[in-house]
């Protein structure tokens, strides 16, 4: 049983909200999951059989897909084949019921189906329809095909993601996040802007959009066709030093510097070598990114005559901000997030596994944070729910509808 089942909650924000998601992968499945989090019913509509394609991505998860149980708590699991003529019945007394319509199949592909807008507005004025794709619904780039790694090529995050020699992807699924936290946050607003006007509206995210966006910053920095920032692997491209530096003992310090003061101050306390903070070459920001190639050997110099456990302390007394470069095990064991008490138990059909509370934390209520679905788990309960009878159901399961 799920944490949210030992003591009755507090209304959450999107209680009594139904969300139907025709989904798969990544980016829509994270935006409803969040949905879900706040208390909204998702209906995860999934193939018959195979379901969303990312539950087979891999097993490391007591056997379950760690991608799948990262994004679809909370959720229940309908199958239902989209191309079986008994499938708009069932989809037409759903989003009778439903709120929001999100969808991210293929490009054209909700068209098609009878699934668009333009085909459901008239008698869904309320609904709030929600349309993740990779390149957006027009321009030159609309029907291609759109994974996670295209875009962050095509967003150049591949141009200033890696070492000097190797460009290389971010290591998360960054384009399907970004879309997702859009498509997440474009809902809400959505939902609110309806109790204002009584309409529904439509939201459509672009991972490109989306990904590009967060690529401003490069982009601003090589503005009006100045150079871009260099690949520098785990190094700050343009705030120095800023970055993981190897100690004495074979370990890796994380540290940054933000200002010229503590710039100063790493001088005096950390590097013991107060007259360099006055050199020429190294006196801002902009002079050090200048002179890396001077300074870096200074700097591992000192460092190389210390253990990881005497640079932090040196670090911590200067006030300079570090961390440590943890890997998965040390993220699973994080003090901090022990501390802060932010695991929790879900159920799956693997049994418990755990899962970490959402990180907006809101003081009136609790997050919703229940099961992980089996396929089709949900679907005679909902198919009932929606008016069907007992020979119904098992007329479309004999039809291979559901």
């Amino acid at each position: 049983m799920s944490e949210n089942h030992h003591a009755r909650q507090a209304a959450r924000p999107l209680d009594g909200i139904l969300v139907v998601a025709l989904e798969h992968a990544i980016a829509a499945p994270f935006a409803t999951r969040q949905l879900a989090d706040l208390g909204a019913r998702v209906i995860k509509v999934e193939r018959p059989g195979t379901g969303d394609f990312a539950r087979a991505y891999d097993d490391r998860a007591r056997g379950l897909s760690s991608h799948f149980v990262w994004c679809n708590r909370s959720k229940e699991s309908l199958t239902l084949d989209l191309k079986h003529p008994g499938a708009n019945a069932i989809l037409a007394r759903l989003l009778a019921k439903a709120d929001v319509l999100v969808q991210n199949l293929a490009p054209g592909a909700a068209g098609r189906l009878g699934l668009s807008e333009e085909k459901l507005r008239p008698a869904h004025p309320r609904l709030i329809f929600c349309e993740i794709s990779g390149y957006g619904d027009n321009g030159p780039y609309r029907d291609r095909k759109a994974y996670d790694l295209l875009i962050q090529a095509e967003a150049g995050l591949l141009s200033v993601t890696g070492t000097e020699e190797h460009p290389s992807k971010a290591g998360i699924s960054i384009a399907d996040i970004a879309a997702g936290m859009y498509a997440y946050s474009g809902i809400l607003a959505a939902l609110v802007a309806r109790n204002t006007t009584g309409q529904g509206s439509r939201v459509e995210i672009s991972m490109l959009e989306a990904l590009a966006e967060w690529m401003s910053f490069p982009l601003y920095y090589a503005f009006a066709g100045q150079p871009p920032p260099a690949r520098t692997g785990a190094a700050h491209a343009t705030i120095i030093p800023y970055g993981p530096f190897r100690t004495g003992d074979g370990r890796t310090v994380m540290l940054g510097l933000q200002n010229e003061r503590e710039w100063k101050v790493f001088c005096e306390i950390v590097l013991r070598q107060p007259d360099l903070a006055a050199d020429l070459r190294f006196d801002s920001n902009s002079a050090r990114t200048a002179h890396r190639a001077a300074l870096t050997p200074i700097l591992t110099g000192v460092f190389s005559g210390l253990t990881a456990g005497e640079l932090v302390r040196r670090l911590d007394a200067a006030g300079i901000a570090n961390a440590h470069v943890n890997d998965m095990p040390a993220l699973w064991a994080h003090p901090q997030l022990a501390a802060r008490e932010r695991w929790r138990k879900v159920d799956s059909q693997a049994g418990e596994v755990p899962a970490l509370l959402p990180p907006a934390n809101a003081s009136n209520f609790s997050p919703r944070m229940d099961a992980i679905p089996a396929i089709g788990e949900h679907t005679d309960p909902i198919l009932a729910e929606l008016g069907f009878s007992t020979a119904d159901i098992a007329r479309l399961h004999q039809e291979q509808a559901v």
